[in-house]
């Protein structure tokens, strides 16, 4: 615990767009205090310490240092969460890491090991299947409500955060697009519903090779996609369940939020 205070420490790292929810909402949490914004891009960890009260600013060794913090989050680009992972970890410090864990499968397990060595945890978004919606959806299944659930359709459509993100990059490059991206909040709410997925089957594109941004000082700049755009997926679930998925960036009709479970009983969106 913070020295007196009786709240836990917490510090930033990555002081991207996604920081401001996050600081947001965590300095308005009783049980914890903010005490550290890093980022390598040092005005902008100041910029974001001030607008949200954070008392403290700097590098990610300077906030690694401080005894105070307990939880780090970390808020870097995808392809980096791993490496940010264990250099936490290594200070001794638990992790909130935004999604992916890590690129490929050997190194989330790397990480994982390692914050077993050190005696620390480890946690990763999305954490949306624990708000109130999908707990009450949930529930609503447990009780019988749409008898035995059977199957689920998922959708994510949307033109792309091109449009709208002042730096969109890393969002259309290894670690992101929007299976990486979005794809986790959904997969994520099938497995609590099914259980564990045994087998998978897609398909993916790309429709432009190319995209520009549409919104802030650098609108109008153009930068290369490098992963696929558009994703369907079906998934087998081992109870016996089933489920088809889309993620997009290439649809002009935004179409999002959906999730509808199927039960021998009923169906729940």
């Amino acid at each position: 615990m913070t020295g007196g205070t009786g709240r836990v420490g917490v510090g930033v790292i990555g002081a991207g767009v996604i920081s401001g929810t996050y600081l947001e909402n965590m300095t308005a949490m009783p049980d914890l205090e903010v005490l550290f914004v890093a980022d390598i891009d040092l005005d902008r960890a100041r910029s974001r310490a001030e607008e949200h009260g954070v008392p403290n600013h700097g590098t990610v060794d300077e906030l690694l240092r401080v005894d105070e913090i307990e939880i780090v989050v970390n808020l870097t680009l995808p392809a980096t969460h791993a490496e940010v992972g264990r250099r936490i970890v290594a200070a001794g410090k638990h992790v909130w890491s935004e999604k992916p864990l890590a690129l490929d499968h050997a190194s989330g397990q790397d990480l994982l090991e390692a914050a077993r060595a050190a005696g620390v945890q480890v946690a990763c978004a999305p954490d949306t299947v624990l708000g109130a919606g999908i707990q009450s959806a949930m529930r609503a299944i447990a009780r019988g409500d749409i008898g035995e659930p059977l199957t689920a359709t998922t959708l994510f459509h949307v033109p792309g955060p091109d449009a709208w993100h002042p730096n969109p990059e890393f969002l259309f490059a290894r670690g992101a697009g929007p299976l990486f991206d979005m794809g986790p909040y959904y997969v994520t709410t099938l497995v609590h519903a099914f259980g564990a997925a045994e087998t998978v089957s897609a398909v993916s594109s790309t429709s432009r090779t190319t995209r520009t941004i549409g919104s802030g000082p650098r609108a109008g700049t153009d930068f290369p996609v490098e992963v696929p755009t558009h994703h369907a997926a079906l998934i087998s679930f081992a109870g016996g369940q089933s489920a088809q998925s889309t993620f997009s960036f290439q649809n002009a009709l935004p179409r999002m939020g959906f999730v509808e479970i199927s039960g021998s009983e009923g169906t729940i969106v």
